[in-house]
């Protein structure tokens, strides 16, 4: 507003233009202001520049928006009734209409600062009430940035009953603005918080084209980002203006995603555009939620979209009743607010007239009459009129309006209690009504604490914010084909649980056939047993499940990783707990171990029964030409050898470990030790029977017999002492062969030590065969040099096949190897050597006789 002062001496200043606003005034003490939506659609004049531009005009009438504004003149009008609250003061208001454009709000709203006076007189002390001491609006985020801006600077206070973006919790940039509604970052959460419940994780997101929307899609990505409960498969953003190309583009993103959920931050102007192509285009199946914007736009529910958008999930703003506004609204009357103080009306009144009765006052547009249109008499009856304009069962934003009024007086009124000399600013001075600055007021604002008479408590936090609250919507499609809006639940924070979603589901209509909640993931669930691997340059949601590997589990559903199992555990079929792992070793249960156990056992026996037949026969030709001594010593070291593969079936133990090579050892070296010294008696007496042999045989006498194998078998001992006190061998648990087994087995200590013993074995016998088969060709009847020979070439055979055998094969089958070698060469040495003298004692009796053995040559 531009004023000019009438001379440099005068008092007074004059208005040089107005701003032409749709109003509603009422004189008061003290006034507050109000900024609303009455008007759906503005209509700007061309900008010629040559000339001063005719004022704008608005048209399509809201309803509701009227319903609000009239709801914060029964505040006031409660208030003034109310001899508790701001006594002796009387409330006024200034109402203006936005007609839905920042242009138009924004001049209203600095015709609220600083009035609307065509004369505006000057005193010296410069004291005296502004225009108006505190503003109820706006209902735009865009609008009350712009207007909050300009009102910050001069500390005048803002509440605003719808505006919900979260830049304004800023204090730096916006200082004196309040709400009684939740700013959208609360909402966000809110809408995070149902995703969640329903197991949701894939979702589009439209957003309008201003502020409100694009705050909240920023808001909206960032927290559900942060909180790790879903993805947004596309974000689009909606144009006020019906760019046909442009919705068709985005229908095409919705119909072609898999994200089933689709939520819209963005105004009823918004969606009607953007329903009129997903009908077209015939884009059924997807769950809509909506933000407090539009979740109870009643244009939206009509029988021709709730195909589309039945069972719609939404936040809405607080629901609450105000006693006595039904009655105030009825008061309405054309007659009695024309040429009033009202004035310049908002809609003059007549306008709502005419728009609920459907009717003209005179004089009417042309050829309404002749068109059958109806003229208004000012006498029609609004208690007969059903519409949403009297319907108080949903008050959501009067609600906040009425709030936001009851917010300022309360604030008011404990300004004015205020006792000289104890109030809160400089020298503990106090506000007066005729002192009255608004920045004064922004103090009490932000510290009133009152109830409402509907049960709500009213404050607000350290950014102007009230107390979060929501209510839950669900579109609700009745098998008449009518439309209801139900709450479904709430969710509210608290000091003490935090955020808290309450739904009653059982009450909730699903719009599909299974009248269930819908699906809506990029990527189902990773079952325990798999891990997720997110898909490349694709949301977080989108991954493959992929199998844990051998000997790692996961017991958990959408997991990153797979986890170890223990050492002596692996992981199950399923890959979701581990289990023990199998033990293997050779095990007198199993097949193997108890077959060898058998044969081992079987040859001990045999060993015993030759013994038992060599000794009931030890008196026979047989038995005594073939030193029966050794021959006994013989079996009992080939007794000794079955017995000592006993130690390698069983589990190991560190004994058993210790014990088994050692025994083996020494039993195989008195074996074959007794073959040797037998091997060189039967070469002596050979020799001996030529003439001047005889001192060969002083060489091989018993004592020299019993000396030469305990001196051979005593070399083995001394080799096996030092291998088990330099490397002794000790039970280990070996997974090498198999993951997910363990073997049991006895590591050798020093391989050195092993290959000592089994060398010195393998040399006497070599040496053993050697003399043998020099021997084989001696003219006696019963050479038993060629007996030897043959069981050598056996036991040579049987150790020089195990070498690479017990090298390649894996655990407990290198224990089987072994014993399979004992056994091998033991049963060898047994039927090779003694075979034929037991058929010949037991079968052939006749020729046992000394008769037919010195028959046939010398008796070795």
């Amino acid at each position: 507003m531009n004023v000019k002062a009438s001379s440099l001496s005068s008092s007074s200043c004059h208005s040089r233009g107005q701003f032409h606003l749709n109003s509603m005034q009422k004189s008061g003490d003290l006034i507050l202001g109000g900024l609303f939506e009455v008007h759906f659609f503005s209509i700007f004049p061309d900008l010629s520049f040559t000339s001063e531009p005719q004022q704008p005009t608005c048209h399509g009438f809201d309803v509701l928006g009227f319903r609000q504004a009239k709801t914060m003149a029964f505040a006031i009008d409660e208030i003034n009734r109310n001899s508790n609250l701001l006594p002796n003061v009387t409330l006024g208001f200034t109402l203006y209409d936005n007609c839905v454009e920042l242009g138009i709000g924004f001049r209203a709203a600095l015709s609220l600062a600083s009035g609307q006076e065509d004369q505006i007189i000057l005193h010296n002390t410069c004291v005296g009430n502004p225009p108006v001491i505190g503003i109820v609006g706006d209902s735009s985020s865009t609008r009350s940035i712009a207007i909050s801006t300009v009102l910050g600077l001069y500390s005048i206070p803002m509440v605003s009953y719808f505006a919900t973006c979260s830049c304004l919790s800023d204090r730096k940039k916006y200082p004196s603005f309040f709400r009684t509604i939740p700013s959208d970052a609360f909402q966000v959460h809110a809408l995070i918080q149902i995703l969640k419940h329903f197991g949701w994780t894939w979702a589009g997101l439209l957003v309008s084209d201003d502020d409100y929307g694009l705050h909240a899609a920023r808001s909206f990505q960032s927290e559900l980002s942060q909180s790790g409960e879903g993805c947004l498969a596309y974000t689009e953003i909606l144009s006020l203006h019906k760019e046909t190309d442009e919705l068709r583009r985005i229908v095409n993103v919705m119909k072609k995603s898999t994200a089933r959920v689709v939520i819209v931050f963005a105004h009823e102007s918004h969606m009607i555009n953007l329903m009129e192509e997903v009908v077209r285009q015939n884009v059924t199946g997807l769950q809509w939620m909506a933000s407090e914007a539009w979740t109870t736009a009643v244009v939206l529910q009509t029988p021709h979209l709730m195909p589309y958008l039945g069972g719609t999930l939404g936040i809405a703003i607080r629901r609450g009743e105000i006693t006595g506004l039904r009655e105030f609204l009825l008061q309405i009357r054309p007659d009695l607010h024309h040429n009033n103080s009202y004035g310049n009306s908002m809609v003059r009144v007549n306008q709502f007239w005419e728009f609920t009765f459907k009717c003209r006052f005179e004089p009417a547009p042309a050829g309404w009459v002749e068109g059958g249109g109806i003229l208004c008499t000012g006498q029609e009856d609004l208690e007969n009129v059903n519409n949403e304009f009297l319907d108080v069962s949903d008050l959501r934003p009067e609600y906040n309006v009425y709030k936001a009024v009851y917010a300022l007086a309360y604030s008011l009124d404990e300004m004015l209690q205020c006792k000289p000399g104890r109030g809160p600013f400089s020298g503990n001075s106090c506000a007066t009504l005729q002192t009255l600055e608004p920045w004064q007021l922004v103090y009490y604002l932000e510290r009133v604490n009152f109830t409402t008479a509907f049960g709500d408590q009213v404050s607000f936090d350290e950014n102007g914010d009230v107390v979060p609250i929501y209510d839950v919507m669900n579109w609700l499609w009745l098998p008449d084909g009518s439309t209801k809006v139900q709450n479904v639940g709430e969710v509210k924070r608290s000091a003490f649980k935090g955020e808290e979603l309450i739904l009653d589901e059982d009450k909730i209509f699903w719009n599909f056939e299974s009248k269930k909640p819908g699906r809506s993931v990029c990527s189902e669930s990773c079952p325990p047993g798999t891990h997720m691997v997110r898909r490349k340059g694709e949301p977080k949601c989108c991954f493959d499940c992929i199998p844990c590997s051998e000997g790692k589990i996961n017991n958990k559903s959408n997991s990153l990783e797979c986890t170890s199992c223990p050492e002596d555990f692996w992981s199950n079929h399923q890959r979701d707990h581990c289990v023990p792992k199998k033990t293997e070793f050779l095990s007198y249960d199993e097949p193997l171990g108890f077959c060898l156990t058998a044969t081992a056992l079987l040859g001990t026996i045999i060993c015993a029964v030759v013994i038992g037949i060599f000794f009931y026969h030890r008196r026979t030709p047989i038995v005594l030409a073939n030193n029966s001594e050794l021959s006994f010593q013989l079996l009992l070291s080939l007794k000794l050898c079955f017995l000592c593969s006993l130690l390698f079936i069983g589990r190991p133990r560190l004994w058993t470990c210790q014990l088994r090579h050692a025994a083996f050892g020494i039993s195989f070296v008195l074996c074959v030790s007794c073959i040797l010294v037998k091997t060189m008696v039967v070469l002596a007496v050979f020799k001996a029977s030529k003439p001047g042999g005889g001192a060969s045989l002083k060489w091989f006498g018993a004592m020299q017999q019993r000396g030469t194998i305990l001196f051979l078998t005593s070399i083995q001992v001394v080799i096996c002492t030092a291998w088990l006190v330099s490397a002794s061998p000790t039970p280990n648990k070996s997974t090498q062969y198999h993951n997910d087994k363990i073997i049991y087995e006895c590591s050798v200590g020093s391989s050195v030590g092993f290959g000592v013993l089994l060398g010195y074995i393998g040399m006497l016998a070599f040496l053993s065969f050697l003399i043998a088969f020099l021997a084989r060709n001696l003219p006696d009847s019963f050479n038993e040099a060629k007996l030897i020979t043959f069981s050598m070439l056996i036991f040579c055979a049987v150790w020089v096949a195990f070498v690479p055998a017990y090298i390649s094969s894996p655990g407990n089958h290198a224990d089987a190897v072994e014993v399979f070698a004992i056994l091998a060469s033991s049963f060898g040495l047994l039927v090779a050597l003694f075979g034929p003298k037991c058929y010949i004692i037991l079968l052939r009796p006749e020729m046992n006789t000394k008769k037919v053995i010195m028959g046939r040559g010398t008796r070795s």
